[in-house]
């Protein structure tokens, strides 16, 4: 039999999780899944980040510090979820350590690298968190944790201010 709806994958029957002898949605347990793909473009405002990412246009890493606890807040933050306070900007060197990564079998959609996508959560220098991003440069197998990196920036046109940089190996 020729499918009728093209998209659909598979057709399922969905069990009563509590095992009622009388289903109250037995007439809805019959499930129908579809491979849809979403494309839609939207204006999206970067708010009070959006000097971080008019930053890294220029090349420049910024974070945001609590002048009252300290606290230096990347992904930047324009009030400390510390203390309340309004937060100033502060550039970075974009030196940091590795703490943990994971390779991601797919990249993203909007990623122009190959696969395997690497991510790593990177203790940058002067930085009270972490910060997740992708890493490129190296190969699964030579990270170690506390490695060091550093953010490089790229030269090439993108669509989203975040693909300007990536973070790599200092030395390998």
């Amino acid at each position: 039999m020729d499918p009728k709806v093209k998209l659909e994958l598979e057709r399922l029957r969905a069990d009563d999780p509590l095992g009622r002898s009388e289903d109250p949605f037995a007439d809805f347990r019959e499930v129908l899944l579809l491979g849809l793909e979403h494309r839609f473009r939207y204006r999206h405002s970067l708010g009070k980040s959006s000097r971080f990412f008019l930053a890294l246009e220029e090349g420049v890493l910024l974070a945001t510090r609590c002048e009252r606890c300290g606290r230096v807040w990347l992904p930047p933050r324009p009030v400390c979820p510390n203390d309340l306070q309004v937060t100033r900007w502060t550039e970075l060197s974009g030196k940091g350590t590795l703490e943990s990564w994971t390779l991601c079998p797919r990249a993203p959609h909007y990623a122009r690298t190959g696969e395997p996508y690497l991510l790593a959560y990177v203790a940058l220098e002067g930085v009270s968190t972490l910060f997740l991003h992708q890493l490129r440069g190296v190969g699964p197998d030579a990270l170690q944790h506390g490695m060091e990196l550093h953010a490089v920036f790229g030269n090439e046109p993108v669509d989203h201010p975040l693909e300007r940089f990536w973070f790599e190996p200092l030395e390998l």
